[in-house]
């Protein structure tokens, strides 16, 4: 593999698989997700090694150094021996507590909610239609 100086951030963030496509790397920076050097960067900015990557994926803010740039996507298995992961504990149990949050207990195989389940359960959580409640 050659020796790279510089690399777009929207082809580096796709070759180490922090995104899926080229494409949905692009879009992240264009709207602002992508920082670097506490500034948001356009999909054309070039990056180089040892400067610090965060990606705004809401709830949380990953955090990444890049130790190698590369141009060509990689194995999975290889990823990280190309960044390395800077995002603190924190940022992760801020994911977990989003997911116990967001769930919904209901027995296995009872499938797709009825119209009159998805009512009672807005209604048991909390949620309105409309935004007023009706007297």
């Amino acid at each position: 593999m050659k020796s790279l100086n510089e690399v777009r951030i929207d082809k580096w963030l796709w070759s180490v698989r922090l995104f899926k496509t080229r494409s949905l790397a692009t879009e992240a920076c264009k709207k602002g997700r992508i920082i670097i050097n506490n500034v948001q960067v356009k999909p054309s900015r070039m990056v180089r090694q040892n400067e610090i990557v965060e990606i705004k994926l809401p709830p949380i803010t990953k955090t990444y150094k890049i130790t190698v740039l590369l141009d060509n996507r990689v194995a999975a298995k290889l990823v990280p021996d190309y960044i390395e992961d800077l995002t603190p504990a924190s940022e992760y149990d801020k994911l977990e507590t989003f997911k116990e949050g967001s769930f919904i207990f209901r027995h296995k195989g009872l499938g797709r909610p009825t119209k009159r389940d998805r009512r009672l359960i807005d209604g048991f959580v909390g949620f309105e239609e409309g935004g007023e409640e009706d007297e």
